[in-house]
């Protein structure tokens, strides 16, 4: 969905390059989000096809049913037609993930009105008028791509920002190119009740007195972890916290010398690449060779992207962090930039970049580093890798630039 957004505003883009008929400004681009469904639902059936062939090829028991723990080395499975039978192991990893959060209707009156994060996938017509509840990146993204795709999209957001737990820099930049935009953001908004009817007109009310008609709500509000019903009661001394997530040590474990929790479940960097690399180094630390016996996964500057319109590149710490943990031993290095890419067109279409470098001590050891802007979700990877070996401002400095790109922005700071 992230790249329909993205190729609408290249189209948008076309005549500033010399595609003059690429668009007709007098009839703006049109998404047939009803066509396009069923393509991305099919091609993500063909990928879920494609992991349970690889399990069946890795010769990997698979079982379908309902799963409970029963001890510390025995699960039970309810299978599709009822039955139930016990499989007996050495270990047991719960990896059950996490599901959207929507409040109840006794929470917010009509909330059931609204749908999650899943629901938007299965939104099978593009709403002309969508309201998106919440300000992490899942609300960022999805907002993103009504907007871009050309609905009127409105985001309502508890504080003055987006994205509160990300650097400051990268929170006001975002916000205000998202109002630059289009995008209606209602600030310090608490959601009082929705009111209307699912597939038609809903009105969202705020307990600050405002209303919003729309034609669909997105709840993006957080999530919590799949630990319903799934036996804990068996294992006592495994506990949870309030979101429901399993409480774990370094290296995954629970209390019980067989029980591992890891990925969403375990509520630590809620990122699809965190549970892999998690899974990886226990399975090396159980049953590979001695070298692994010590295998676990660092989450100590763990690269993320945010599919936001432009993109956003983060790995470390932010600036309040850094300034919270090395005080003023802290150096911040900043640019403010408009792509090349965006070179031909009117000033007023032009993305902003923003790329802040954090430093720290006498090294100037890079501890953080924060991009918006235009392939910042390509750049981050490889800069990630820099701040994971322990660069040093220096050793970028030392890098020479590839130019022209906006890449070579992190390599050029002064």
């Amino acid at each position: 969905m992230w790249y329909a957004a993205d190729t609408a505003e290249r189209l948008r883009n076309a005549a500033s390059y010399g595609f003059p008929d690429a668009v007709n400004s007098a009839a703006p681009v049109k998404f047939d989000w009803d066509s396009f469904k069923p393509k991305r639902d099919a091609y993500i059936k063909r990928l879920n096809g494609i992991y349970d062939s690889n399990l069946m090829k890795e010769g990997v028991e698979y079982h379908v049913g309902y799963a409970r723990i029963k001890d510390p080395n025995t699960v039970e499975v309810t299978a599709q037609d009822g039955t139930k039978y016990d499989l007996k192991t050495e270990y047991i990893g719960i990896t059950t993930g996490g599901r959207p959060i929507i409040p109840s209707d006794e929470e917010v009156p009509g909330a059931s009105l609204g749908v999650d994060s899943d629901g938007f996938f299965a939104l099978t017509s593009q709403p002309k008028r969508v309201a998106v509840i919440g300000a992490g990146y899942i609300a960022v993204e999805l907002t993103g791509i009504f907007n871009a795709l050309g609905s009127e999209a409105h985001i309502f957001t508890r504080g003055e920002t987006v994205l509160r737990t990300f650097d400051s820099d990268i929170q006001k930049t975002l916000t205000a190119w998202m109002e630059h935009t289009g995008v209606k953001v209602h600030k310090s908004s608490n959601i009082a009740k929705l009111e209307g009817e699912k597939g038609g007109p809903i009105t969202v009310h705020t307990k600050q007195g405002e209303t919003v008609e729309v034609d669909a709500v997105v709840w993006a509000i957080g999530r919590r972890s799949n630990t319903d019903d799934i036996g804990l009661e068996n294992v006592p001394d495994i506990k949870v916290n309030k979101h429901g997530d399993i409480i774990v040590d370094e290296w995954q474990a629970t209390p019980y010398k067989s029980v591992f929790a890891l990925g969403d479940v375990a509520g630590k960097a809620l990122l699809t690449p965190v549970a892999i690399a998690a899974g990886r180094r226990l399975s090396n630390r159980i049953f590979g060779p001695e070298k692994f016996k010590n295998d676990k996964l660092d989450y100590s500057n763990i690269p993320t992207v945010v599919f936001a319109h432009p993109t956003i590149g983060t790995v470390g710490l932010t600036e309040a962090e850094a300034r919270a943990k090395y005080g003023d031993a802290v150096k911040i290095y900043k640019s403010s930039f408009k792509a090349l890419y965006f070179s031909m067109l009117e000033e007023n279409h032009k993305e902003p970049s923003m790329f802040k470098l954090i430093v720290q001590g006498p090294e100037e050891r890079v501890v953080g580093i924060h991009i918006l802007g235009l392939g910042s979700d390509e750049i981050m990877q490889g800069f990630g890798v820099a701040v994971k070996m322990g660069a040093r401002k220096q050793d970028l400095d030392d890098t020479v630039a590839i130019h022209p790109t906006s890449a070579e922005e992190l390599v050029t700071l002064r």
